[in-house]
């Protein structure tokens, strides 16, 4: 842990301390098994003596516009790679992103009469959970870029802890082009410049490393200088386990995954322990339960955590719940199943009185084939034509911007009944 608490520093820091100890000694899921200890705590001191990649002026200020979120005054909008590759790390690539999430952001700020808080999806999301150890070769995982490498080769799916340094440093070279991008966008009517990076908190090694004391808040907490927001996944949210508890200790603005099996009794444990101050817009509950099951599934949990009191964000991962391979072996998702999970998520918050206030979404502004429909109608057959993500789908801008226009059009309307229907 960078810039650790320490014992003379004061009891708060003490605190701190003792309770980021405790948080880190739980069980743990999804983490790397460095081959060499020694050299991954090496690494995990060097990482802890780097300056920090986000300022706490920044992360204030995105805290304030999520508060507005969760009062039903804005709309957030989050989005970018599914995981970050080392050889994309180009800042054409990071700018065609920017680009095409600052493009939506206009079409949902015109068309829904609400201010956008954009939030990117980059400067450190390098790591993904898996749901197997190993892959169809009987080879270690791809774990992300922070971890191992995708050739399929024993030693580069060794994990490697040097990669944390590759990672961190090139999350500073995004920020870099994240800030020179947003100086130039605020000259624009529809966006104010303000844009905001975020991953998933996922290995333990690498987030602990820049942490300081926060005392500015209704407690003692520690503040990540690696990203604005960051948020716990639907593999990791174990109660007991130390990704959680984590998040507990963390005073920057923090989402959490929910799949369908989440009981409106989970969701509503997992509010209090991540909101305990009832601290508009602290939480965002991301839900991604697929579309064949958001209108079944969400209803309870939203009425659950409404009734509590809490003021979380609700926002739309409508992603993950519809990922399918197709007939050529290609992980994809239909947009036409994307669109109808974002209006079952609209329907049951126009029904439920309550603020749809979020879309999460894994995009590029490559001009990619990894998502069937959109303008061109693309089909599983075009899959392979530019097939490049490492890990999961993702949407290319033309997709992007349609889904952008039918979300910005159920936020004007208001509908509950809406058919979305794209190609």
């Amino acid at each position: 842990m960078s810039r650790p608490p320490q014992p003379e520093a004061g009891p708060a820091h003490r605190l701190l301390a003792d309770r980021l100890a405790a948080a880190l000694a739980r069980p743990v899921a999804q983490q790397p098994d460095w081959p060499d200890p020694e050299r991954a705590q090496a690494v995990v001191a060097a990482l802890s003596r780097a300056e920090p990649l986000v300022t706490p002026a920044e992360t204030a200020r995105l805290a304030e516009r999520l508060a507005a979120v969760a009062h039903g005054e804005a709309f957030l909008l989050q989005g970018g790679d599914c995981a970050e590759a080392f050889a994309e790390n180009t800042e054409a690539h990071q700018r065609a992103n920017l680009g095409l999430l600052t493009d939506m952001a206009a079409v949902l700020a015109r068309r829904a009469g609400r201010p956008v808080v954009t939030v990117a999806r980059m400067a450190g999301q390098y790591a993904k959970p898996r749901s197997r150890p190993l892959d169809a070769r009987g080879l270690p995982v791809y774990r992300g870029d922070l971890v191992n490498s995708i050739e399929p080769t024993p030693a580069a799916r060794t994990p490697d802890p040097s990669r944390m340094l590759r990672a961190r440093a090139d999350a500073a070279d995004a920020m870099a082009v994240v800030r020179d991008f947003r100086t130039g966008t605020r000259a624009r009517p529809d966006d104010d410049g303000e844009l905001y990076v975020s991953h998933e908190a996922l290995v333990l090694d690498y987030e602990r490393t820049s942490l300081r004391a926060d005392l500015g808040g209704p407690e003692p907490r520690l503040a990540s200088g690696l990203a604005h927001f960051l948020w716990v996944g639907e593999r990791t949210r174990d109660p007991d386990g130390a990704h959680i508890a984590l998040a507990e200790l963390l005073s920057n603005p923090i989402g959490l995954k929910l799949g369908p099996r989440t009981t409106p009794e989970q969701a509503l444990a997992y509010v209090r322990r991540l909101d305990p101050h009832g601290e508009p817009g602290r939480l965002t509950l991301i839900s991604r339960m697929g579309h064949t099951r958001v209108r079944a599934v969400l209803p309870a949990i939203v009425e659950k955590v409404t009734a509590s009191g809490h003021q979380v964000i609700w926002s739309c991962d409508p992603m993950h719940g519809n990922t399918y391979t197709s007939a050529g072996g290609h992980k994809t998702r239909a947009l036409q199943h994307i669109a109808d999970e974002v209006s079952g998520f609209f329907e049951v918050h126009r029904r439920l009185g309550t603020h749809p206030g979020g879309l999460h979404v894994e995009l590029t502004g490559d001009d990619v084939t990894e998502c069937l429909g959109g303008p061109r109608g693309l089909t599983e057959a075009d899959l392979p034509a530019r097939y490049r993500t490492a890990c999961d789908p993702r949407l290319n801008a033309e997709q992007s911007m349609e889904l952008a226009t039918t979300v910005a059009e159920l936020a004007a309307a208001g509908a509950t009944d809406r058919e979305v229907r794209l190609r």
